[in-house]
């Protein structure tokens, strides 16, 4: 389909009684810019340098930078932070998810992006997912090269997320990612290389869709709870727990995950060999932590597949949770939000199952 009938076909779309359709016959999508820093908004000494500092252009410089954009949606932009996503926190992450809440539930917003670095898109994305209350389209992007490289991904992944979220057919997805021209869930997601533009993929449950110069097309919906569907909120919340990864090793002894117990830590996520597998001397530990109140969490290191419960462990016996189809990174964002109410180990179970 062309990009003119694409365009067509949203304008009518718009018109129908879609809720994430608010705007009137003959007015563009409205759609709201929110900025968190990162390398899209990074700036280097020369287009062609490899380091570079992230975080140094504003929302409006942004906006500006890609006035095609323009013309899929009228935008207005906020700037929330400006950080390289290394440094994203739970405080911005608050802040981020409430302000998302508030726009969503006005009526003169039909879609949100947000800009952020693509160091930790995937731990944000999957956060916004499971808080996010809307239908309406909510999208991230970011870019590997800084705004002032040669050859920067960071102007047509913003015009393309700007498509995203102007299309209703983008609507009651959760939260979606668009980097170089693919769509992936915020709950799938994960980042694959270092350095590489094509660095992120969604390996166990596939794409959501493509956008092409704005062209988009969907072949699914997420699988697990997000969005309406979930039962977490972040309202009248200021602090989330605290959450350590600790990675598995050969040798590995339990000195860490004391640590991080003493550290203060509410649950621990131990990133395991193979199929969340750790040394017996490790195991122990976190069993002893677990008895104690700690909610222990097995993922694995290895870049896909899922951890299932009572297979080479004993989960019912050293009272540890099976992080399924969920990374480290994001077991720990799961186990935080889980960790805002008192739970029994068999409903963490269960979250970690459906979400």
């Amino acid at each position: 389909m062309s990009l003119t009938l694409r365009t067509l076909s949203i304008a009518i779309a718009l018109c129908s009684a879609s809720v994430t359709a608010t705007a009137a016959e003959g007015e563009q999508p409205k759609v709201v810019v929110l900025a968190t820093g990162g390398t899209i908004a990074g700036a280097a000494a020369s287009d062609v340098t490899a380091g570079y500092t992230s975080g140094q252009v504003g929302v409006e410089q942004l906006l500006a930078a890609v006035p095609q954009a323009g013309k899929l949606a009228a935008l207005s932009g906020e700037q929330i932070s400006n950080i390289g996503s290394q440094d994203m926190e739970d405080a911005v992450w608050l802040k981020l998810a409430k302000r998302v809440n508030e726009l969503a539930n006005t009526d003169d917003v039909d879609g949100i992006v947000i800009t952020h670095g693509t160091d930790t898109i995937e731990e944000t994305a999957y956060f916004l997912s499971l808080v996010v209350k809307t239908a309406k389209p909510v999208v991230m992007t970011g870019s590997m090269r800084p705004s002032t490289a040669l050859s920067a991904d960071g102007p047509l992944n913003f015009y393309n997320a700007v498509a995203v979220a102007a299309d209703p057919f983008a609507a009651d997805r959760g939260v979606l990612v668009v980097m170089n021209d693919w769509i992936h869930s915020g709950a799938a997601i994960t980042k694959t290389n270092t350095t590489a533009v094509q660095t992120f993929a969604s390996p166990l449950r596939g794409l959501i869709g493509t956008v092409a110069y704005g062209a988009t097309e969907y072949y699914r919906y997420p699988v697990g709870k997000v969005g309406l569907k979930s039962e977490f909120s972040v309202e009248g919340v200021e602090k989330l727990p605290r959450v350590d990864i600790v990675y598995a090793h050969a040798g590995m002894d339990g000195t860490l995950i004391d640590a991080a117990a003493k550290a203060g830590a509410k649950g621990v996520v131990v990133a395991g060999v193979g199929n969340g597998n750790m040394t017996k001397a490790a195991l122990t530990a976190l069993a002893k932590q677990a008895k104690k109140g700690v909610v222990c969490v097995r993922a694995s290191r290895v870049p896909s597949g899922r951890v299932s419960r009572n297979v080479e462990v004993d989960d019912d016996a050293t009272g540890t949770i099976a992080s399924e189809e969920l990374s480290p990174a994001k077991a720990r964002v799961l186990l935080k939000l889980a960790l805002l109410s008192k739970r029994e180990p068999e409903d963490v179970q269960r979250l970690f199952r459906e979400y």
